[in-house]
């Protein structure tokens, strides 16, 4: 590999970015980064997220050229690694998706729900803009995706085109490293398996001893994602499911609590996540700052960076450890077919992610995974051809989602208030 690396940040005016330049700055001894290109369509954001960044790398005394830019070409162009963490339609888009549904009596979620799919339905054509111009401009660069959903992603791009992709979640790490806290083991083996926001802890091994009995006794819980309001859940629950279950379960295991949360609250996440933004903005646009503010971790990110830095880290210097990605199955979990898109611990190399064979059993799980892979695959064609049947379809397999006489209104509203972000969907009107 050349010595010098090219870097394109896709969406790099989200508010996010510096914990990923501390990321760089902080792994500046086994990255070579020499170019950055910081690529966003919005130039507002942009120039005051970039300005920080331009700060922070100089002020760390980093040897690297850093480009702000509107020009996906120029990014893209010979790049080694692609972060992508865009948000198609911004804050007031995701207001929409947690608000509307409401009214239907449905869950609306950034990632979940039929909120969730309406995110996908935007985000996955404007990520197969970019894959389709990384075939052209750099075939053999690392696209790294956080942007959300990212299961969906990952299981759209990863059957859908030939470039090198991985997709990320903050989720593992949290969960992980907080199990091994609780439990007092911080060299435990811990096998992790699921889909993106649909996972859970199956096994947790330190010295040929299983840990996992011991905390579903105990009725631990993993440590609940800042995003998610999270209640945590009982010993009775965790003994019936029979692992440890992500905080994302909550709205799945307690859809109506959930729902009546989302009705009272005065304001939704991303109304508050939009106050959050404006406030680091202010404080982005301070000349003399030159360091990632405090700020930041209330925002709901918590060790993007540090994932998303250990990913590119392990596939340039071929360190071969163990990371949590979501990847193409590859016979890891047995039920699962092979292109499959799945979040599971992997051996990551130059070669990419090389997923570790799972042994659990658990026919719960099992039965969890199928039923919203399937949902999953339906609403992937959707994004991809605007097929309307095919987005009802998965809709109607979602647990948060289901009943008709709900979720075809609030479907068509959704479509309709997101028309300019849909266009696979409204084809007949040009």
């Amino acid at each position: 590999m050349k010595k010098g690396l090219k870097i394109a940040i896709i969406g790099s005016g989200s508010t996010y970015t510096p914990e990923l330049i501390e990321g760089f700055i902080n792994k500046k001894d086994s990255l070579p980064v020499k170019e950055l290109f910081l690529m966003d369509i919005e130039e507002r954001k942009l120039n005051i997220v970039g300005g920080l960044c331009e700060r922070m790398i100089k002020a760390a005394g980093l040897a690297c050229n850093v480009v702000l830019t509107t020009d996906l070409t120029a990014s893209l162009d010979k790049a080694d690694f692609v972060l992508a963490q865009i948000r198609v339609g911004k804050l007031p888009a995701r207001v929409l998706d947690e608000r509307i549904p409401l009214k239907y009596d449905l869950i609306g979620q950034e990632t979940n729900g039929i909120g969730g799919f309406f995110k996908g339905m935007r985000t996955i054509p404007a990520i197969m803009e970019i894959v389709q111009k990384m075939e052209e401009l750099c075939p053999n660069a690392w696209l790294i995706n956080f942007s959300n959903p990212s299961g969906m992603i990952a299981e759209a791009v990863l059957n859908h085109s030939k470039i090198k992709m991985m997709g990320l979640c903050n989720v593992p790490i949290n969960m992980i490293d907080s199990l091994k806290k609780r439990l007092s083991i911080p060299e435990a083996e811990v096998e992790y398996v699921g889909l993106n926001h649909l996972s859970w802890i199956t096994s947790i091994k330190y010295h040929g001893i299983d840990y996992l009995q011991k905390a579903i006794k105990e009725g631990i819980n993993s440590e609940a994602m800042k995003n998610i309001p999270a209640s945590g859940f009982t010993v009775d629950l965790i003994k019936t499911i029979g692992a440890i279950p992500s905080s994302y379960l909550e709205y799945y295991y307690f859809k109506d609590q959930k729902l009546a949360k989302a009705k009272e609250v005065e304001k939704c996440r991303a109304e508050v996540c939009m106050e959050i933004e404006e406030q680091l903005l202010d404080i982005y646009s301070n000349s003399e700052l030159h360091v990632k503010p405090e700020l930041l971790s209330k925002r709901g990110g918590s060790r993007y960076s540090e994932v998303a830095l250990n990913l590119v880290d392990a596939i340039y210097n071929d360190k071969n450890d163990i990371q949590v990605v979501n990847v193409l199955n590859k016979g890891a979990i047995s039920f699962m077919n092979d292109n499959d898109a799945v979040e599971v611990c992997a051996v990551i190399g130059k070669d990419g992610a090389k997923p570790i064979k799972t042994h659990f059993k658990n026919e719960h799980i099992k039965e969890y995974m199928l039923m919203m892979k399937a949902y999953e695959k339906h609403a992937v064609v959707a994004a991809l051809t605007g097929d309307e049947d095919e987005a009802i379809r998965a809709l109607m397999i979602n647990p948060l989602v289901f009943d008709y006489k709900k979720l075809y209104p609030c479907y068509q509203e959704l479509k309709e208030v997101h028309k300019a972000h849909l266009p696979q969907f409204f084809k007949k009107e040009k």
